[in-house]
């Protein structure tokens, strides 16, 4: 490409521009998660992202010597992650290019610009505004069917990173396929039946009266801030955030899909999650650009409602550190695995999880499951 144009994304025309590029170059893809057009607009917007009371961004867009749009990235400042780390990063998020080095070298300039104006000493990504927004560039598993909640990019995308001068790996994070028994594992039945008795750990399952006239939506979140608080990057969710979420996620949930550990022994302390939901991938792919209306809305109830998919995935899994050798994660799996029967999932996705961290991986022990994705965090100085 002889000349790219980089534009700052200045109003709801550039930002809808900003958004429609990811269709238009994943168009057709097999393995592909688009977002829905409407999350994208309430997550980026900063007058509906409640993260935007402690982070800071701009929006940037490659065009070429047409002005067509090749490419796009987010620049964000997370100054809450930034003051927990120690660290003056800006990231790099919603990075989309062209197979061309001119475009991809271009955009993360632009971020590396962002950042040095700001006073930030790095550039780290792909990140978004927190750990609910999906992180980390796939670099193993593109033939692997992508979620919602994570980053699906071509293999392109890697060597362009590796090009770039300055780019190293900061981070890496891998995924696994986790397939539903045909009955429950012996061993993971002895564990939770034994946990239960010696430990006073039992399954809690919620209703929306629970969640949205109770408290336990802000329940929830509080063992996600617990769990994943020491976790590569991570900034606490606020109360704000936390209310957004619940509003935002748990209408559509099937509750079934959702359990919860309470210790009896602490006043019904909550010591773990399980948030799964029904794969929406191939619902979202037939989502004409990321639109619910006018017949993409019965490919997302046919999955959310009449579980027509075979994958169910493991969206937010995590058990407070004190009660990990207890074998409360077995618990979870204990009550979850006779509905991911009753529906017909034949595998689990698992959401991304650090490479070192051995501890979560151990929970995939009592099932059959295979390594299939990896993705990576890259870092420059600048």
């Amino acid at each position: 490409m002889k000349k790219v144009t980089i534009k700052k994304v200045e109003n709801k025309r550039d930002l809808r521009d900003f958004i429609e590029f990811h269709y238009d170059l994943y168009a057709g893809n097999r393995f592909d998660a688009p977002n829905l057009f409407s999350d994208d607009m309430r997550t980026l917007s900063k007058e509906s992202n409640a993260a935007f009371d402690f982070c800071d961004a701009e929006y940037f867009l490659a065009l070429d010597e047409r002005g067509k749009v090749c490419g796009r990235v987010a620049a964000i400042i997370n100054r809450s992650a930034n003051e927990k780390w120690q660290r003056k990063s800006v990231r790099f998020g919603w990075i989309d290019f062209v197979d061309d080095y001119e475009v991809s070298a271009a955009l993360l300039e632009a971020v590396e610009n962002y950042g040095r104006q700001h006073g930030m000493t790095e550039i780290i990504g792909p990140l978004g505004f927190t750990d609910m927004d999906p992180e980390g560039m796939l670099i193993e598993g593109f033939d692997q069917l992508g979620t919602m909640a994570t980053i699906y990019n071509y293999p392109y995308y890697q060597r362009h990173m590796e090009a770039l001068s300055g780019y190293v790996k900061d981070n890496d994070y891998v995924e696994w396929k986790v397939y539903i028994p045909e009955k429950i594992p012996e061993r993971l039945v002895k564990i939770s039946e034994m946990i239960q008795q010696r430990y006073n750990l039992h399954v809690k399952k919620v209703t929306k009266e629970d969640v949205f006239s109770g408290d336990y939506g802000k329940r929830i979140f509080d063992v996600v801030n617990a769990t994943f608080k020491d976790l590569y990057g991570y900034s606490k969710l606020t109360d704000r955030q936390i209310d957004q979420y619940v509003k935002m996620y748990f209408p559509m949930i099937d509750l079934n899909l959702v359990t919860l550990i309470e210790d009896r022994n602490a006043d019904n302390k909550v010591v773990g999650i399980g948030i799964t939901l029904p794969s929406l991938t191939r619902a979202l792919q037939k989502c004409r650009r990321g639109r619910l209306f006018p017949f993409g809305w019965w490919h997302v109830l046919r999955a959310i409602k009449f579980h027509k998919t075979k994958v169910v995935d493991l969206l937010l899994v995590g058990v407070l550190p004190e009660y990990r050798s207890k074998g409360a994660n077995a618990l979870l799996f204990y009550d979850l695995i006779p509905y991911y029967q009753k529906y017909g999932f034949e595998w689990g996705e698992s959401h991304v999880e650090m490479e070192m961290n051995s501890g979560v991986q151990n929970q995939w022990q009592y099932f059959d499951s295979e390594l299939h994705k990896r993705r990576r965090c890259y870092k420059k100085n600048l």
